[in-house]
């Protein structure tokens, strides 16, 4: 197949075409980001790497270069300005997901055979709307916590039928945590403390003292059953909106750290972690003690194979792989391909 994949970051549409047993002929690569573009040379260095995906065509000409010739397009335009992440998002509008529309342009101008646009479930009905009236198909949503040990929700357009929900794969936070883990991962008490002594007083946390963030926003603990979970090696006790009043972390469980003193919200603690994002804010309890994910672990949350990411910062490998694809997710609806044609024909 020849594939073109905007707005492409670390190449994870080229590891799930690997996943799916798709032979990739020539895989172009529109992307910005100089370190997501070095970590996809360093897995994938026979990729073509076309530059921004608004001056594409300054350095390729869509009609000759890939007109006709592109059997898949793909990608997931910004979703910043969808996300109900932020406050006062602007849609589609907005800077950054304004970039959708050069993902229709290019789909027009190319005329792929297949298509398939990834974006984040929470955007506003309208903008759902306006994608799916620009793409001529309906979405469909699949959360990758049904191949993944991570909660993630997110809307595809694509043409390639009889895309159907992939089956659960029951994993969980526990099978993907690493066996040893530097002290830098975790929560020392002093700041633990603090931490709790914040919550106490209803004080936000700032962003240094989040472990790993999920919805862009603070999240903390409050402790149970005999004292600090970490000290007890019992549970961890977080204020939610259940019959309780509270809910209980096990050994290798997650824990949504937004929302300090949140009583209203649920599913803050559970063997799943909710969604990984750019920001770095989800904890789990382990081994007596409170830690943030490693980036290999994200790594696994993302389905790409271990050290992927390897050669950058932790901070740029947080990033990289919080604005990634779920790999597992897309290998999921391309095996669609391998129903219709046993690729001779792509």
């Amino acid at each position: 197949m020849k594939i073109l994949s905007l707005f492409d970051g670390i190449s994870c549409a080229r590891v799930a075409l690997n996943k799916a047993n798709i032979s990739v002929d020539v895989y172009y690569a529109s992307e910005i980001d100089k370190h997501a573009i070095s970590i996809s040379k360093k897995n994938w260095p026979d990729i073509i790497h076309v530059g921004d995906v608004q001056t594409i065509d300054g350095r390729f000409d869509l009609n000759t270069d890939f007109g006709g010739g592109i059997d898949l397009l793909i990608g997931g335009s910004p979703c910043q300005d969808l996300s109900i992440a932020k406050d006062n998002r602007e849609g589609l509008r907005g800077k950054k997901s304004s970039l959708f529309f050069e993902y229709v342009r290019i789909l027009h101008q190319i005329k792929p055979k297949y298509f398939i646009l990834e974006n984040v479930a929470s955007m506003p009905k309208e903008a759902k709307a306006e994608i799916t009236r620009h793409l001529g198909v309906e979405p469909i949503m699949i959360d990758a916590a049904l191949v993944s040990a991570q909660r993630r929700k997110r809307l595809f357009w694509t043409n390639i039928p009889n895309v159907k929900l992939p089956k659960d794969r029951n994993i969980f936070v526990k099978d993907i945590l690493e066996s040893e883990v530097h002290e830098k991962y975790f929560i020392d008490e002093v700041t633990l403390q603090n931490i709790l002594e914040k919550m106490r007083q209803g004080k936000p946390l700032p962003q240094s003292q989040r472990v790993h963030t999920i919805e862009g926003k603070s999240v903390t603990l409050q402790a149970g059953g005999g004292g600090l979970g970490a000290k007890t090696r019992l549970y961890i006790i977080i204020p939610e909106a259940t019959k309780k009043g509270y809910a209980i972390a096990h050994e290798g469980d997650s824990v949504d750290l937004s929302f300090p003193t949140s009583k209203t919200r649920r599913g803050r603690v559970g063997n799943k972690v909710k969604n990984l994002m750019t920001s770095q804010n989800i904890s789990v309890f382990t081994g007596n003690r409170v830690r943030k994910l490693t980036p290999l672990e994200c790594e696994r949350l993302q389905s790409v194979s271990d050290n992927y990411t390897e050669g950058a910062t932790d901070t740029q490998r947080y990033k990289m792989l919080g604005n990634a694809f779920n790999v597992d997710v897309i290998a999921h609806i391309l095996s669609s391909l391998d129903k219709l044609t046993d690729n001779k024909d792509i």
